[in-house]
């Protein structure tokens, strides 16, 4: 099988194609066809910072595609499964960006028949992420669906960023008011399509006052792309029990806030980093995707506020670098045109 690799920790150059030995799964372990790869800023951080654990690494935590085996104790009738993917790197030398890698069962998720495989690749880091930020307050629910935040306002901070869209599509679906920030007319078109009520141009608009003539009383929960950046912002439009959920880092990673302030109003301020929270957290935001994504309230494309850039399993090193470039919207590596096709009905021993 093919597969896109790299054996040392640096730039896109050190990812390497190569022919290996098609795995078996292990007891726990699907093997899955991958279809689409999905590039988040976690995976060129992690191939940048990071040397692979064991002699090689496969990049890419998402992806989506076929269930063709599984290991012992998993359900059989998963076999031709069309699923999702999350967090199948993490600590392990199995991503995504090859034709076929092994996932703990519990880290695949079925794609309903109407869902492309686009949409699947996209979930896994974004969506989950923004599930964790949009449930972190002291008052918001421990899950999200229908009606789930109704009456709360949500302010997204970065809304034409990959968790930014997720974020307002999950938010919409679970009945908030969502108001959304961005730095261009042309990113506030993509937060509109995404689903956000109101879209501010912090380069041109003031965001507190902004915010204040939408929600008086503050917003119930920021969730937050640069807080070192915006914290003074944020402190400045929290209503009662509000919080802010800060899920990246940029340029200088520090945050100032008046502590009498925030205790006034019983803030909070919460960091999330998907890898290490929870796993009851984590499983709570697959099963909400899953259920907005059955709904058909999660979407992809320019239509969704998420514009797609394809590139083949060749371009992976292309990929990571599009992404670290600060490429708008999702980028995907096409893998596998059709799982279903020419496919071994059971791995190499």
């Amino acid at each position: 099988m093919k597969a896109m690799l790299y054996r040392r920790s640096g730039g896109p150059e050190v990812i390497e194609a190569a022919d290996i030995e098609l795995p078996k799964p292990a007891a726990g372990e699907v093997l899955v066809r991958v279809a689409v790869s999905g590039v988040n800023p976690t995976d060129w951080k992690s191939r940048q910072g990071n040397a692979p654990a064991e002699d090689w690494q496969i990049p890419n935590q998402d992806g989506a595609g076929l269930v063709i085996d599984v290991g012992e104790g998993v359900a059989a009738d998963l076999v031709n499964e069309r699923v999702w993917l999350w967090e199948s790197a993490y600590r392990r030398p199995w991503g995504t960006a090859a034709q076929y890698t092994v996932v703990p069962a519990s880290q695949v998720v079925p794609l309903d028949d109407a869902a492309s495989y686009e949409l699947g690749a996209a979930l896994g880091v974004p969506f989950i992420t923004a599930h964790c930020c949009l449930t972190a307050g002291a008052t918001m629910p421990d899950r999200l669906a229908p009606d789930a935040l109704s009456g709360r306002t949500v302010l997204v901070q970065g809304g034409a960023g990959a968790v930014g869209n997720a974020a307002i599509q999950l938010a919409r679906w679970a009945g908030a008011t969502v108001i959304a920030t961005v730095s261009s007319a042309e990113k506030a078109t993509l937060a509109e399509a995404a689903g956000s009520h109101h879209v501010i141009d912090y380069r041109h608009q003031d965001v507190v006052a902004e915010v204040r003539k939408i929600a008086p009383d503050g917003v119930d929960l920021v969730v937050e792309v640069a807080a070192s950046a915006n914290a003074m912002t944020d402190a400045s439009v929290l209503a009662l029990h509000a919080a802010v959920a800060i899920y990246a880092g940029t340029g200088d990673d520090t945050v100032t806030v008046n502590i009498r302030s925030m205790m006034m109003i019983n803030a909070r301020w919460q960091f999330i980093l998907l890898y290490t929270l929870p796993a009851e957290v984590k499983a709570a935001a697959v099963e909400s995707i899953r259920a907005a994504v059955a709904a058909g309230a999660v979407r992809v494309g320019d239509q969704a506020g998420l514009p797609l850039h394809y590139f083949d399993l060749e371009q992976t090193g292309e990929a990571h670098a599009a992404v670290a470039a600060g490429a708008v919207g999702k980028v995907l590596i096409r893998v596998t045109d059709d799982p279903t096709k020419d496919h071994p009905t059971a791995p190499a021993p």
